[in-house]
């Protein structure tokens, strides 16, 4: 058995089949960023099958030579001390560089000479470019005759900007490829520690008892970024916190919080569930969306010993911009299993951490026969932190020594990197190989980014209605003060200020 290079343990992913993968936006930042690093890695670990094809395409006018030489940059950047010039020099024999105007059809048909006819080989369409453009591409693929039955195509978030658009998307691309053929990505779901997520809830008997209303207090879900808006504040000034991150990210993750046990690990098992959570969300809108959420600007401050301008004086961002960067949401799921279990949701830029972690917090005994500060103030306590580290533990109270019986918190703790000793894949590089290998459990299907885009909708519409706009909050802070109120009201607090 192969055995990953880099691990004492033996590397169970079987080895890909032939493939062409075409990486449109192929001179980006998502893909000289995460994407070709992340491909890079599969190659290194024996993932990629030699007679696959990287195809990135751009409308730059490179040379070959010159996209090669930006790529390998870029890997050497990224990977750091885990690049290798060998593995490099056999990654290299699979790239090559196409210049395609989106939306001009002689680049297709160069593209479609350079595919050729290879028999049975996975063709990948991945779309790491503006939404804007997904409809354009999908339709000059079709008419260029690249689609074949082993056509796929992936797109990368945002799908759209409401559901209105997101259904545009859907019925263009899904004129001329199956649905089977379309896997709509959300990176979060290829992370490690959310696919142990899945291995604890549905892999061991201890916590499905425990995992519902009556035993499960509340659940809180925070994404904080340290960043502002990179140069990107035209972008993020048509997008904002609200559609770029609890759209999918936040709410994919709350999916597999509260989804049902699918009868199977097969892609559509799974995702039938999360979509019975997302149309099992409370609406939210009109009067309730400024009782249930918070919407924050983030001003200047400082963020670990750095002075950092405030988000209206971004380049790209209007000075009188009413675009959040900050959100916190209180969800609430209409079934027998989550009733009365509130969710609060919470993302932002420019906060005190870099941190993706998931907070259940379990009900206290119901009567302790202990005395002393921490027999009722301290609940059990799950934490599962995504990132910057991934780990999982379970608060519990434990006996402090001594002779008297002085009850004190303790971590039970499993830190995944080192428990399994080998490198975990990085979100990207689960997915790319999902999507040559023709797995679709990980990608996110119609119905559901519809069912997200409906619960996101209302809340957007009340926003626009309220003249208050966003909290502003300092740079380097945990967001606006009412963030803290919205959770406060329920008796509890957030995580990082327990």
């Amino acid at each position: 058995m192969p055995r990953d290079r880099r691990s004492n343990q033996p590397n169970h992913a079987p080895a890909q089949p032939a493939f062409d993968l075409i990486l449109f936006g192929g001179t980006g930042d998502l893909a000289m960023r995460k994407l070709l690093p992340a491909l890079l890695r599969r190659f290194s670990d024996g993932q990629l099958s030699p007679e696959g094809r990287i195809i990135g395409v751009a409308r730059s006018s490179l040379d070959n030579a010159a996209y090669l030489t930006r790529v390998e940059a870029a890997c050497r950047l990224h990977l750091g001390a885990t690049f290798a010039e060998t593995d490099w020099t056999g990654f290299v024999k699979l790239l090559s560089y196409r210049r395609v105007d989106a939306t001009e059809s002689s680049g297709y048909l160069e593209l479609a000479a350079m595919l050729g006819q290879r028999a049975g080989v996975a063709r990948v369409f991945f779309l790491s470019t503006a939404p804007a453009l997904f409809a354009a591409i999908c339709r000059e693929l079709a008419a260029a005759g690249v689609l074949t039955a082993d056509a796929r195509i992936v797109l990368e978030k945002p799908l759209g900007e409401d559901s209105a658009s997101a259904q545009r998307i859907n019925d263009t691309v899904g004129a001329v490829v199956g649905e089977q053929q379309i896997y709509r990505i959300d990176h979060y779901l290829g992370k490690e520690t959310v696919q142990n997520l899945l291995a604890l809830r549905f892999g061991n008997a201890l916590f499905e008892p425990l995992w519902r209303r009556g035993q499960i207090q509340h659940v809180q879900i925070t994404v904080g970024e340290q960043l502002g808006v990179e140069g990107r504040g035209e972008f993020y000034e048509g997008t904002g916190a609200l559609r770029d991150m609890v759209q999918n990210h936040l709410l994919q993750l709350l999916c597999i919080l509260a989804m049902e046990p699918p009868a199977s690990s097969a892609a559509d098992a799974l995702r039938d569930e999360k979509l019975k959570v997302l149309r099992a969300l409370r609406p939210i809108g009109d009067a309730e969306a400024l009782l249930k959420t918070v919407r924050g600007q983030y001003r200047a401050g400082v963020i670990g010993a750095t002075q950092v301008r405030g988000y209206l004086d971004e380049d790209g961002v209007a000075a009188d911009s009413r675009t959040e960067t900050f959100v916190a949401i209180k969800a609430e799921i209409d079934t027998w299993r989550w009733a009365g279990v509130p969710f609060y949701l919470r993302t932002g830029k420019r906060l005190q951490q870099h941190v993706a972690e998931i907070v259940v917090t379990f009900h206290e005994v119901p009567h302790s026969i202990f005395e002393g500060p921490f027999s009722h103030q301290t609940p059990n306590r799950l934490v599962i932190r995504l990132q910057p580290d991934e780990y999982i533990t379970l608060r519990i109270l434990a006996k402090s020594p001594g002779e008297a019986m002085r009850l004190r918190p303790v971590d039970l703790a499993l830190d995944l990197v080192e428990s399994f000793k080998g490198r975990p894949l990085e979100a990207y590089e689960r997915l790319l190989g999902d999507a040559i290998q023709g797995n679709l459990t990980l990608f996110m299907r119609r119905d559901e980014v519809e069912a997200a885009w409906r619960w996101i909708d209302p809340i957007r519409a009340a926003w626009a209605s309220d003249d208050g706009g966003p909290r502003p909050y300092p740079a380097g802070s945990w967001g606006p003060a009412t963030a803290n109120a919205l959770i406060a009201r329920d008796g509890f607090a957030w995580h990082d200020e327990l």
